[in-house]
């Protein structure tokens, strides 16, 4: 059965919603006649009349503003599309002899979302083998009071993954898990971090053999990366133990980031299949990865940690190009333009200020890297190097400070860990201490 996508009033039933606008109408018509006589009665109940063409009524007859009803209202066309989808991936799976078509749903969101027919199409859109890689947004409708910036929002984009692997193999993927999260949020500056291991709830999918041997394999992963971690007893889903990993803000609050968990459902539901050593088919175990978690709420708590002062290979502006006379100005261009074919962040300063001045503003900017360009770095061809944290480190050519630009992103440094002070900013420096 199909829906026109536009026809909202379909999905609640027209009598439905004709009496809720009628209940609403008169209801509000009978308290403006009370305030304000009949002409307010009037406009009372057009006023009603054009929010429900704006609009919908939610179920307990209330009015609701304009940005959630038309929030709503896309959610709706939503949920039709993908019944559309879904409708005809299940005609496709009837033709096909070994299709499975299941539905998942996220207990955060209030979109379904379905899973391709086939394992081949989700090993095909992973990274790597026996793993499936993506990105999902997630809704969830919260109070106005509880939303708190970037760590509590209503759409949130989760960083997912799935890994395919045999019982005897858990341990290893997780314990290669493990070594992702420390590598990637190491990258970011986090290094103290709390782990929580939940076990088996009261409720729960799967055989207690199962559920003993996935245990044992995340804790034999933990005990192997040598991290030590906290036992929150029955505080796994019901499908599987979970490792969750917990990072610091700037204020010292805990926040969770990273997930590790063992699925034993899904596998079940895709009819997932292997054949042992044995020559007997048997199921494998899924495991849900997300390393950054909630993207935003990471990107918040990383924002308040370096307070905007970000290190180079991040810095949204990584390099800020500072010409001193007006003769420099298409230097600086050119130098910027060869920059930015390299994939560097550049900017050039066209303000009219001093040189101590556009410094001193940058600075305060917090880029991390200045090219000063005078008439010296013009007949050079080159840029005169000063980094925000390690001050002035001469001058350098073009392709020079490209290389060098290249080794520090590479390596997750600042500019002046890589390239060296010139011999002549030392001389400069040992002059101004003798002066002293």
């Amino acid at each position: 059965m199909s829906h026109s996508l536009t026809n909202y009033d379909a999905l609640m039933g027209e009598e439905e919603v004709e009496e809720e606008v009628g209940e609403e109408v008169r209801s509000i018509a009978v308290d403006g006649g009370e305030e304000g006589g009949e002409g307010e009665e009037t406009r009372f109940a057009a006023g009603v009349a054009v929010t429900r063409n704006a609009a919908s009524l939610t179920r307990t007859g209330t009015l609701i503003d304009l940005s959630r009803a038309e929030a709503h209202r896309r959610d709706m066309k939503q949920r039709l599309l993908v019944q559309q989808q879904q409708q005809q991936q299940e005609e496709e799976d009837k033709k096909k002899e070994h299709s499975f078509s299941p539905v998942t749903t996220s207990s955060s969101s209030t979109t379904t979302h379905r899973v391709p027919s086939k394992l081949a199409a989700l090993l095909r859109s992973g990274n790597g083998e026996g793993g499936a890689s993506y990105a999902q947004v997630l809704r969830r409708y919260e109070r106005s009071g509880t939303l708190h910036g970037l760590m509590r929002v209503r759409g949130f984009t989760q960083d997912d993954a799935h890994i395919f692997c045999l019982p005897s193999q858990l341990q290893e993927e997780i314990r290669g898990v493990l070594d992702l999260v420390e590598s990637i949020l190491s990258k970011f500056g986090f290094s103290e971090y709390e782990v929580m291991l939940s076990t088996q709830p009261e409720k729960s999918v799967g055989s207690p053999e199962i559920w003993t041997a996935a245990t044992a394999a995340l804790v034999g992963a933990l005990e192997r990366k040598g991290w030590g971690y906290e036992v929150d007893e029955g505080g796994g889903a019901f499908y599987g133990p979970k490792i969750d990993i917990k990072i610091r803000d700037a204020i010292g609050r805990l926040w969770q980031c990273s997930t590790i968990q063992c699925d034993f459902n899904l596998p079940e539901r895709f009819g997932l299949e292997y054949v042992a050593d044995d020559g007997a088919k048997k199921r494998p175990i899924m495991v849900h990865r997300a390393i950054f978690g909630s993207i935003e709420r990471f990107f918040g708590i990383l924002v308040e940690n370096t307070a905007g002062d970000f290190p180079l290979w991040m810095s949204p502006v990584q390099m800020r190009l500072l010409p001193v006379t007006d003769k420099a100005f298409e230097h600086a261009q050119a130098v910027k333009k060869r920059l930015a074919l390299a994939g560097y962040r550049v900017e050039v300063d066209a303000g009219s200020e001093r040189l101590g001045k556009q410094i001193r503003n940058a600075e305060q900017a917090r880029i991390p890297v200045m090219g000063i360009i005078g008439a010296k770095e013009v007949e050079s061809g080159g840029v005169t190097i000063r980094t925000r944290l390690g001050g002035q480190l001469g001058l350098y050519e073009v392709e020079e400070l490209v290389a060098g630009l290249g080794h520090a992103v590479a390596e997750t440094k600042e500019l002046h860990e890589v390239l060296e002070v010139r011999e002549e900013v030392k001389e400069e420096k040992e002059k101004e201490k003798e002066g002293v």
